[in-house]
């Protein structure tokens, strides 16, 4: 392959193999942002800032942007005319908006354009069969109209779209058979890192899972504890809660109805896996030894032995969190995903905010897994003090997990089709 560098991932695709100077690229980006309500200005552009690095590495292609925001029925649902706007301020060059996905105007636009050209297709989600295919397999996907449509004017398929790797559907997952697909900058990093925390993690590794996603945090720890990788678990949030209530603490009726309510029929298997994590990995579990719960307002520190209370258990407590803090001074790897506390609360953002200064102070390699988490990361402007902050929520956790990511099994499939043509495709 030349001087052409090996993928850190094996069986996929980088942009880093291959060149792809003048060829018409396909890049499905997700850039799915949150809008005003009435104004439908742009309220955070994160997403758009993190696809930069690779439509600067594929500068002098013919880039052809697939994205969605939103889902249709929504009010945030919209055509992407803002969005080719923003992210042309932000790169510094025009970007053109093409009010079509696969139709003629698309098709003929991609045919005109130059060497360095960029447009912004519409929303791929106001195409019915983005919404339709959810489900279907490789075969169905590659004969949609997106995939048979635009891979028939394109050279190429790169995706950057981790934040819906999760996820199927012909503008996701299937381009595999049709074009070479390149796992762009942004996803190579989320699968490096996110690999790093599942695969092979600097030790003692230790694992911060919190939030109300019960059902997620405890998949996370139950795959991570099974295949013997991390050193210590720490439960905080709501997690936090639920496996206090396993291990025998009754928390109160309004504080176990909230746990039950928010994994409604999810709450039975949830509460298995708490219980087995307990009995088989105890040793590798940091619970909570103190709370705080809110009274008239106020916060209010309580033992575990004032359990069951009546009040909401809002928060972890000083001794929780002193014993977190020798844990994560000696860690070589830490994941936090899912906040401590109801951090919206003023009074009981305490928890996780301390977390937060712990990570940040520490010499580990530390993984921010998304969501709220990486929100509250970015919102305190501390993104430059942990080494690698997660774009995607749900395929952060669907991955950390263990489960089935579409897109990076489309990539790999690619890879094993494309990447002894490259050559002879010209892209070497």
């Amino acid at each position: 392959m030349g001087n052409i560098r090996r993928s850190f991932m094996a069986g996929v695709l980088t942009l880093d193999m291959a060149r792809l100077t003048g060829k018409v690229v396909l890049v499905r980006v997700d850039i799915n942002s949150p809008l005003h309500p009435e104004t439908k200005v742009f309220l955070d552009d994160s997403r758009l800032r993190a696809i930069l690095p690779t439509l600067k590495r594929l500068a002098d292609s013919k880039i052809v942007l697939l994205a969605h925001q939103s889902r249709p029925g929504l009010e945030d649902f919209t055509n992407m005319s803002s969005h080719a706007d923003l992210l042309g301020r932000l790169l510094g060059r025009h970007i053109h908006f093409v009010p079509d996905v696969c139709g003629d105007v698309a098709l003929d636009e991609i045919r005109s354009m130059n060497q360095g050209d960029m447009i912004l297709l519409d929303n791929v989600r106001g195409w019915p069969e983005e919404n339709d295919l959810k489900k279907a397999d490789l075969d169905v996907l590659h004969d949609s109209e997106i995939v048979q449509r635009l891979s028939s004017v394109a050279d190429a398929y790169v995706t950057d779209a981790f934040a819906a790797a999760h996820r199927n559907s012909p503008s996701l997952s299937g381009f595999a058979r049709a074009l070479p697909c390149f796992a762009g900058k942004l996803m190579s990093t989320e699968i490096h890192a996110l690999s790093k925390a599942i695969k092979n993690p600097p030790k003692p590794y230790v694992a911060i899972l919190g939030g109300a996603k019960c059902d997620d945090s405890l998949r996370i720890a139950l795959n991570l504890l099974d295949q013997g990788v991390a050193d210590t678990v720490v439960p905080v949030g709501v997690v936090g809660n639920l496996m206090l209530w396993a291990s025998g603490h009754r928390l109160g009726q309004g504080n176990e109805d909230f746990i039950r309510n928010t994994l409604g029929d999810d709450f039975d298997s949830t509460f298995q896996d708490a219980t087995r994590c307990i009995e088989q990995y105890n040793d590798h579990l940091l619970l909570p030894v103190d709370l705080a719960v809110e009274v008239d307002n106020r916060r209010i520190a309580i033992s575990l032995d004032e359990l069951p209370v009546q009040n909401p258990i809002y928060d972890i407590g000083i001794s929780t969190l002193q014993s977190l803090h020798s844990v994560i001074r000696n860690a070589g790897c830490i994941l936090w995903n899912g906040p401590a506390s109801y951090f919206e609360k003023e009074q009981f953002a305490f928890g996780t905010i301390e977390i937060l200064n712990m990570i940040c102070e520490s010499k580990a390699f530390t993984i921010i897994g998304g969501g709220h988490t990486s929100a509250l990361v970015s919102q305190r402007k501390m993104g430059h003090m942990v080494d690698h902050n997660s774009t995607g929520g749900g395929a952060c956790l669907t991955m950390l997990a263990g489960d089935h990511m579409p897109v990076i099994s489309s990539l790999e499939l690619s890879a094993s089709l494309f990447e002894p043509q490259l050559d002879e495709l010209g892209m070497l």
